[in-house]
């Protein structure tokens, strides 16, 4: 792995065109402008290199010189440890502890159903999952009253978390009701950004068009 790993004088970042887990790595590269290589994997067309790098051959792979990352929590995390600035994360102990619960929920809670969406399911079950994300959503739209990110005046790695998401929501045929109307208003304020606008590939921004 190591020598495969040291060939690489540039960050290279194996990600996928439509997966929400490959995007929100790539919105933390852009938000650091951090130069990289991107390698496009295809689904079930894996390179060879890919499969030596990552036992699991998945996406999205971070490859740093000798150092490989595969999972894209610890490769947000890392980004953006490996480089402080702009601050993605807070930095007293409790607060930083915070961010990374609310990252922890997110998966389970709002990421679970994507992934029950791109496996495949029949009308039943996709409306389903539409009313459980819908519900999750409203209700956390609250929050999105009295600061412009996620619970912050800053925006952090939760909002790179929450941005692939929202932005899939037309994709999986998720309205939201009135009620969530600050998610939409907060949706917008993360489009906006420069950073998420470089993130986007051509297949993410047919999602919307």
């Amino acid at each position: 792995m190591a020598s495969i790993a040291n060939r690489r004088s540039v960050m290279t970042l194996y990600s996928s065109a439509t997966s929400p887990y490959s995007h929100r790595a790539r919105i933390v590269l852009a938000e650091k402008n951090i130069t990289y290589e991107i390698q496009n994997v295809e689904a079930g067309d894996c390179p060879e290199d890919l499969a030596e790098l990552n036992p699991y051959n998945t996406v999205p792979t971070l490859v740093d010189r000798d150092l490989v990352l595969f999972d894209s929590r610890i490769i947000m995390e890392y980004l953006d440890e490996r480089f402080p600035h702009p601050p993605l994360m807070p930095v007293d102990p409790v607060s930083r502890a915070n961010s990374k619960l609310y990252m922890y929920r997110i998966d389970p809670d709002m990421y679970s159903i994507i992934d029950q969406f791109e496996a495949g399911c029949d009308s039943r079950t996709a409306t389903k999952l539409r009313k459980e994300l819908r519900d999750s959503l409203t209700v956390i739209a609250p929050i999105f009253d009295s600061k412009p990110f996620f619970m912050s005046d800053e925006f952090t790695l939760i909002d790179c978390y929450m941005a692939p998401l929202l932005w899939r929501l037309p994709k999986y045929g998720v309205e939201l009701p009135a009620q969530a109307r600050a998610v939409n208003t907060y949706a917008e304020r993360l489009f906006s950004r420069e950073s998420f606008q470089t993130s986007l590939t051509e297949a993410e921004r047919e999602m919307r068009d």
